[in-house]
């Protein structure tokens, strides 16, 4: 038997102390991490297949709270609006699902899938957003991702709302969420190749801006009417991380020619994408 076989004890070894690893009896993560490596290292794992392990095992220890969009970012629809102004909202988002809500943004009253609200208009008939509701669900922050991962296969929904310890809507989060943790970035059928990892600039419904780190210079300025130099960057990131002057994390916030910027999304190696208001006056 050759040298290689996966019979022979030093691939035996291995294996067994994998499977002892994964089967749920006490062992250190760094450990194990180790061991996936060095299988990576001797071609027994592909590279991808090593980045989804480690993210399924990092997926344990996230919470909720981790990658949830936050409320301040939430697309959601007045159940009381008229039905062209909730249909331009739609269009304008790119999402499929949207929460709903009473008089007030933390009453959500369930979650309207946008192909129902399609429907509707093929039929020729503008309807009652209410009567078109999915049952919502309500989590915590401290929820664990493989615990909401499982709920989500189980039940078939696709997206929750975070709730705070008072009732109140934190933010929202969906499948594919939780997935990009594991996989990395999903693209959607609404996203564009030619604009990289999402749409470069959103128009929110509470006035600000989502703008995608990777955005041009150039076509920021030309959304906005601003003058912003792209002698030195390329990119909105490229500039408002220099304005910094270190990589920033999500939440923090810097003003710049008239604007604020405030970093929604981020990783270890550089910003994702900004809420951008414009200062008034």
């Amino acid at each position: 038997m050759s040298e290689d076989s996966p019979s022979t004890p030093a691939h035996r070894s291995w294996f067994e102390r994998l499977s002892q690893a994964l089967s749920g009896e006490p062992r250190n993560i760094e450990e194990l991490l180790d061991e996936l490596r060095q299988a990576q290292a001797n071609g027994l794992l592909s590279n991808d297949t090593l980045s989804m392990v480690e993210g399924a095992i990092e997926v344990a220890d996230l919470t909720v709270a981790d990658v949830m969009v936050p409320r301040g970012q939430v697309v959601s629809l007045p159940a009381n609006a008229p039905f062209q102004d909730n249909l331009a909202i739609v269009i304008e988002s790119g999402h499929s699902r949207f929460p709903v809500h009473g008089d007030e943004k933390d009453e959500i009253l369930g979650i309207l899938l946008a192909k129902d609200l399609l429907r509707c208009l093929a039929d020729g008939v503008p309807a009652d957003i209410r009567m078109l509701l999915r049952p919502v669900a309500l989590i915590p922050a401290s929820k664990k991702l493989n615990i909401l991962l499982k709920e989500f296969r189980l039940s078939h929904n696709h997206m929750a709302i975070v709730v705070d310890e008072y009732g109140g809507v934190a933010g929202l989060i969906t499948i594919e969420d939780v997935l990009e943790q594991i996989v990395g970035d999903i693209d959607d059928e609404h996203d564009d190749a030619d604009e990289g990892e999402s749409r470069q600039i959103l128009a929110e419904v509470d006035g600000q801006w989502l703008v995608n780190a990777l955005t041009p210079i150039g076509e920021f300025n030309q959304r906005f009417g601003s003058h912003f130099l792209d002698e030195e960057f390329d990119t909105v990131g490229g500039m408002v991380t220099a304005e910094f002057g270190h990589l920033p994390e999500v939440g923090e916030e810097i003003a710049l020619g008239g604007f604020d910027f405030h970093v929604t999304k981020a990783d270890d190696r550089r910003v994702h994408q900004f809420a951008v208001r414009v200062h008034a006056g």
